[in-house]
């Protein structure tokens, strides 16, 4: 965990001390020859835009994007200039039905959403060029697991979208009576129409928000 996570380092410094974490870069360095994504300096981009202090809404995906610079370390989001994914595209087409006043911005980059407080977190942070899940159950979900209590425990009123049965799990992370879950099956084209539209997540997040004194989240994204 070599860059800078703002006030996140208070609560997460020592993990790198523990074991699990000593191992998890132990594998990542020894993989130091494939092309992991995304790239190291953006391992931990979510901490960097969404503070802790600020964090009011968590997106949880599973891990980054596989296709060549698609992943740049908040879940769901790909840099400007690149091919909008079809999970994303879902998520639009979900929020243009949501009443949020959002249009298609023609692009996939989410740092407007990070700076407002909203996590992009992955559950696991890396992954290798086409090779989907390859980083899975090597360090990495007892790091972001750990992210999550910290919330769950130290936070209120916090929003938690958790799309398709892989998310839907950390519910048992979260207590459901001091924060809102939200559930739904995964945006892909291959479940998004299983419940995943028409789940009015984006307009349930902010009226949960502004019922407890908090700024709702602007979803528009500059195009």
């Amino acid at each position: 965990m070599t860059q800078s996570i703002g006030d996140w380092s208070e609560y997460l410094s020592k993990e790198k001390e523990k074991d699990y974490f000593i191992s998890l870069y132990s594998f990542l360095n020894s993989r130091i020859d494939s092309e992991i994504y995304p790239p190291r300096g953006e391992w931990f981009k979510a901490f960097e835009y969404s503070s802790f202090n600020s964090t009011k809404v968590i997106i949880l995906g599973q891990d980054p994007y596989h296709g060549d610079g698609q992943a740049e370390g908040l879940s769901f989001s790909v840099p400007k200039g690149t091919a909008i994914p079809p999970s994303l595209r879902n998520i639009y087409k979900e929020l243009e039905s949501n009443n949020v006043n959002f249009a298609n911005p023609g692009h996939g980059n989410l740092v407007t959403w990070a700076t407002q407080g909203v996590l992009l977190l992955n559950s696991v942070l890396t992954v290798e060029r086409q090779s989907p899940a390859a980083h899975a159950n090597k360090g990495w979900e007892f790091f972001t697991d750990h992210v999550i209590r910290l919330l769950n425990e130290k936070k209120n009123n916090l929003v938690f979208l958790l799309w398709g049965a892989y998310a839907n799990k950390k519910t048992e992370l979260i207590d459901s009576s001091k924060h809102l879950i939200l559930s739904a099956p995964h945006p892909s084209p291959f479940s998004a129409h299983k419940g995943f539209f028409g789940s009015q997540h984006f307009l349930k997040a902010n009226e949960y928000l502004e019922s407890n004194n908090q700024k709702p989240i602007d979803w528009r994204i500059p195009k």
